[in-house]
């Protein structure tokens, strides 16, 4: 009986905490996009890579910004 004195206090104090991180997980954008990654993977560029001439420094590789399919 006297761990159960010990026992609901520290069960309500770790609820209370573990319901502070997932509102500060909420506020701070934790879970705005879910779908984002997952079309990205889709999205991968196949093409082959422009072939470079000699002496000539190949360029960068571009980034496509995410395009919503929605």
């Amino acid at each position: 009986m006297e761990t159960l004195y010990l026992l609901i206090p520290i069960s309500v104090v770790l609820v209370f905490l573990i319901g502070i991180a997932f509102w500060w997980s909420l506020r701070n954008g934790q879970f705005d996009d879910l779908e984002g990654p997952a079309y990205r993977i889709l999205m991968d560029d196949d093409s082959p890579p422009p072939k470079a001439v000699a002496g000539e420094v190949p360029p960068a590789p571009t980034v496509r910004p995410f395009q919503d399919h929605c």
